[in-house]
């Protein structure tokens, strides 16, 4: 449910960030995340745990930061400042579990939700604070273009419109096909913990917090020291090719210390991969559409928890774990080739 709402929530998120500015658009996921918190606390029956699920169609708190993040940045700091951000969120999804896992044992469901509102509320006071009221640099218009802009939030044209700038369909189609298989192990991650390798919630928690360290030192110091050195083409065929190689090694895997092996190389490719992807997009179009492509790249995640559990699922049952790493390989490979055959994006100048 909450992949169909953000599905379509994303791309009217952003477009509501390049109308209204980035800070209000932050403020109101920061809103919307106290509600969702707040009618979870009140939640005493199954129906309200789809209900309390209704806000998230504003909750996208990392795509309304990665906006502010895109309109302050330069062009060619992009990258880098964009992983600095997946740093600080790593950060606090460690410190955010491990803190609510002990809220709950302790005090129970409803109030880590009561706490979870406060802290929401507190985020919301933060961006209030410090956050400039217009980040966008203004450009110049016309009373022309003034009268033909449309102003619709739900204006699919407006949104579809971004499609049309160069190289803009190429790298968005690559991002959907070569973060699909990868996003599907992802997914079905949680199953494969319980019923491939046999850990206790205890074990998994130690995995995940694993997760989060590699995650951070990757964002925090390796993908700002390769952005400065290297090309965002040859980052994105770089990340490509491993990811391949991830997939190959999970077809392989049979315990819990080989894949522990395999999330070094498997965090790598999937932060450069999100990050140059994004930087790309976000290049590709004038700083007025930044808000929108950040919200169409989020639509990306959304997708992938859509059909990632049905797919996943068919294929795990059916052929098992290494038909995900398996497909991962084969598909990874094939965009490779591509991409070496028909030469790699172009980021289109940005339009100031």
């Amino acid at each position: 449910m909450v992949g169909v709402i953000q599905l379509f929530g994303g791309p009217m998120f952003g477009r509501f960030a390049d109308l209204f500015g980035a800070r209000v658009a932050l403020s109101l996921a920061c809103a919307s995340t106290v509600v969702f918190f707040l009618l979870l606390a009140v939640a005493n029956h199954p129906a309200m745990l789809f209900i309390h699920k209704l806000p998230t169609v504003f909750m996208h708190v990392l795509p309304a930061t990665q906006m502010v993040v895109a309109d302050l940045s330069e062009p060619e700091k992009r990258a880098d400042a964009l992983s600095k951000l997946g740093l600080c969120f790593g950060v606090g999804m460690i410190a955010g579990s491990t803190l609510g896992g002990h809220l709950n044992t302790r005090y129970g469901e409803t109030f880590t939700a009561c706490f979870g509102a406060a802290g929401s509320a507190f985020s919301l006071l933060l961006v209030l604070t410090f956050i400039p009221k217009t980040t966008k640099v203004q450009a110049p218009t016309t009373s022309t273009d003034s009268e033909n802009k449309n102003k619709s939030v739900f204006s699919v044209g407006e949104i579809t419109r971004l499609m049309k700038f160069p190289g803009v369909a190429r790298t968005f189609t690559v991002k959907i096909v070569a973060g699909l298989p990868s996003g599907i192990f992802q997914v079905m991650f949680s199953i494969i913990v319980l019923d491939f390798f046999k850990l206790q919630p205890e074990e998994n928690g130690y995995l995940m917090a694993y997760f989060g360290i590699v995650q951070m030192v990757v964002q925090g110091g390796v993908i700002g020291w390769l952005t400065a050195r290297y090309s965002e083409n040859s980052l994105l065929l770089l990340s490509i090719a491993v990811d391949s190689l991830v997939g190959l090694a999970q077809a392989y895997m049979q315990n819990v210390f080989q894949f522990c092996l395999i999330v070094v190389p498997m965090m790598f490719s999937l932060s450069v991969f999100g990050v140059i992807t994004d930087s790309m997009l976000t290049n590709s179009v004038p700083s007025s559409d930044t808000g929108t492509m950040m919200g169409l790249c989020a639509s990306v995640q959304s997708l992938l928890r859509t059909v990632g559990p049905t797919v996943g699922g068919f294929l795990y049952v059916n052929y098992g774990i290494s038909s995900i790493g398996t497909i991962q390989f084969v598909v990874n490979i094939a965009v490779f080739v591509y991409l070496l055959h028909f030469g790699t994006m172009k980021t289109a100048e940005k339009k100031k």
